[in-house]
């Protein structure tokens, strides 16, 4: 690829478009405007190569809850690596910070989870989850039950088998996915999909039968689990509606399938509980958790696992001789140290009741996004939140997607000092760092609010 001409040839702007194939981001875009270099953080603050500070209102991607300068996770990183900077979990070997974590993390687990396998981001740790629903079936002498129940708008991240459960047209178009272990059963997104005067416990009760159906066509001896965000995150922060995960628990009780938690945005506090699990019911067998496991500061992840998914992937290993999957870096004793000591300062600084004490003043600020005419539905819980655009005040009507309405409306935003995320929704997500501060809620929806007369702007134009 060719240096752009927009940059000087040796400038860090220039190189990084020469050489660098960016995530989720369009190469034309980034030739024409070059990337934005961060540079430093502080609390929840982020610096850019031009000096120009913004709050970072999305805590990275869902995951730095502890800001971006926390010294005792430096410390922690910087004393393992002086003292065993790598070893393996392979072959009965492993190392303290390991153990220690593994403790720390059952006995915080909701009730019933009793093992843990370590990985490193939260797709190995959905990927390593399914082959555990495989083997754990075949242990118990029904290796059909291969297929893996997600949700419409889900995301349960990138590689091949956790994008096949990703049900986010960006995530597999040129890929060949979904692979054919992978269904997709309704969107508990109540604002979009509800019918005309159909009330929340209603719309639960009809996608709860569409779930059903599918279970019957399907054969509930093919299906092995149900995986499921608390709430959606990067679907569009979409929270379940009434007596979703009530309903959901009895059929998969039923027809023996297992329920997969995925935490690796809701877990740690984020929605005002140390799960979001906890937040709303939810009994699971097995949970992924990442992101801030260890405040995002070094790649770890974790499977938790029910007693009695444990037993049968024991017994299924002994009989084969061993459990034959694992990653070179599973358990690595700098991550598991720093996950460890950011485990240990959610407790200290009593980081869940920070949320829900500053929760209340979160909520109220998001609800009051609504008053934006381009602002359809607002949605929150503990610290995490959205805002939905729509197409006419009042309606549920959505914008020509070819606009790419809140992506520009995120650009605004940005201008004026806040960094939010896009959502596929056609919205914007809220996720600030759990640290943040009364004082610090409001200036981030002050910024936020100042520059949506210029959105609204925009989609009046729209409108014509």
């Amino acid at each position: 690829m060719n240096k752009t001409e927009n940059f000087s040839p040796n400038s860090a702007e220039a190189r990084d478009i020469a050489h660098h194939l960016h995530p989720y981001t369009s190469p034309a875009m980034l030739k024409e405007k070059g990337p934005q270099i961060m540079r430093s953080g502080s609390g929840i603050y982020v610096t850019d190569a031009d000096g120009k500070e913004y709050i970072e209102g999305m805590s990275g991607l869902w995951c730095a809850s502890l800001g971006f300068n926390e010294p005792e996770l430096v410390k922690a990183a910087t004393e393992q690596m002086q003292n065993l900077p790598y070893y393996h979990s392979f072959t009965g070997k492993t190392v303290d910070p390991a153990i220690d974590l593994a403790e720390i993390l059952i006995k915080i687990a909701p009730e019933g989870l009793e093992k843990v396998f370590f990985c490193n981001s939260g797709s190995e740790a959905n990927d390593t989850a399914i082959k555990m629903v495989w083997y754990y079936h075949a242990s118990i002498g029904k290796p059909e039950k291969k297929k893996i129940i997600s949700r419409k708008r889900a995301y349960h991240g990138v590689t091949l088998a956790a994008a096949s459960l990703t049900a986010l047209a960006y995530v597999q178009d040129g890929f060949g996915l979904p692979l054919d272990f992978a269904r997709h059963t309704s969107s508990p997104h109540y604002f979009q999909d509800a019918h005309d005067g159909e009330s929340e416990a209603d719309f639960t009760a009809r996608i709860m039968r569409e779930l059903e159906e599918m279970i019957e066509a399907e054969g509930a001896d093919t299906i092995g689990a149900f995986i499921a965000e608390p709430l959606m995150g990067a679907g569009g922060v979409i929270l379940p509606p009434e007596g979703y995960f009530q309903a959901l628990k009895p059929i998969l009780d039923k027809h023996d399938i297992l329920m997969i938690a995925d935490e690796v945005i809701c877990g740690f506090g984020r929605t005002g509980n140390m799960w979001g699990s906890q937040t709303y019911g939810i009994r699971p067998d097995i949970l992924t958790c990442a992101k801030a496991l260890s405040s995002a500061y070094l790649p770890i992840s974790a499977v938790m696992v029910s007693g009695k998914v444990a037993a049968g992937v024991e017994e299924q290993a002994n009989r084969l001789g061993q459990f034959g999957h694992g990653y070179t870096y599973s358990a690595h004793p700098v991550p598991a140290a720093v996950a460890k000591r950011t485990m240990e300062l959610m407790e200290e600084r009593d980081i869940v009741g920070h949320v829900r004490s500053v929760s209340p003043l979160f909520n109220e600020r998001v609800a009051a996004m609504e008053r934006f005419e381009s602002v359809g539905n607002t949605r929150s819980v503990g610290l995490i939140g959205a805002m939905e655009f729509v197409a006419e005040p009042g309606t549920r009507i959505k914008m020509d997607p070819a606009q790419k309405f809140a992506a520009k409306a995120m650009a605004v935003i940005q201008e004026h000092g806040v960094i939010l995320r896009a959502l596929p929704v056609d919205g914007i997500g809220f996720c600030p760092p759990l640290i943040t501060t009364e004082d610090e809620i409001n200036l981030l929806f002050d910024r936020v609010e100042k520059a949506m007369p210029v959105i609204d702007g925009m989609a009046a134009e729209i409108r014509g």
